[in-house]
């Protein structure tokens, strides 16, 4: 029997090392030539995945929304999982707790905790509605946007957000993140067995 299973490994191993010796006709090895394997992405296949909207507002689209399109928007499209101005629901609260974050009872909110509204439009147009992610339009995160930013007063609430004007905004806790400096937890002996 073990005789069997020797020989059964051995006829394995010589198939496998042929079936690796052979090469695709006209393909070298390290030719660098491409396989024919799939295709290099289209224009607009590129403009479906390059969505990521950066702090400085890099990547923000072409558009604008008002307050006014936001709460039509939010009231339609948010407010059941987000409850009535933000306050929450179902889902998180997204207005309130401005000033909170100090406290024992941290709201962490867009108003109160996100150091950026640019990354606001982001979030929004990449994932929501939760049901429907990016089914808004630039127009409508644009609104949603402001509609939501309106709730702490970080924007008034005749406000107007498009590309340059949202890049502008300075969020109440944009200096609240400090970079933290780990390299002491890191240094000295570790612990590998019995922590």
């Amino acid at each position: 029997m073990r005789t069997l299973n020797v020989l059964w490994i051995a006829c394995a191993a010589a198939t496998l090392a042929a079936g690796c010796a052979v090469r695709a006709p006209g393909v070298e090895a390290n030719s660098g030539q491409p396989l024919g394997i799939g295709r290099a992405p289209t224009a607009q296949e590129m403009r479906g995945w390059n969505i990521d909207v950066r702090p400085d507002g890099t990547g923000l689209p072409a558009g604008s929304g008002s307050v006014a399109l936001g709460k039509t928007v939010y009231d339609a499209k948010c407010a059941a999982c987000h409850g009535a101005d933000g306050k929450g629901a179902t889902a998180p609260a997204l207005a309130g707790g401005v000033g909170s974050l100090g406290s024992g009872k941290p709201v962490r909110t867009i108003g109160s905790f996100w150091p950026y509204a640019t990354t606001v439009y982001d979030y929004i147009y990449r994932a929501m509605p939760w049901d429907k992610p990016m089914s808004l339009t630039s127009d409508e995160v644009y609104g949603v946007t402001a509609y939501l930013l309106s709730r702490d007063k970080v924007v008034p609430d005749n406000a107007v957000l498009d590309a340059k004007s949202l890049a502008a905004v300075r969020m109440p806790n944009r200096a609240g993140f400090k970079p933290s400096d780990d390299r002491a937890r890191l240094s000295g002996n570790r612990c590998m067995r019995d922590c």
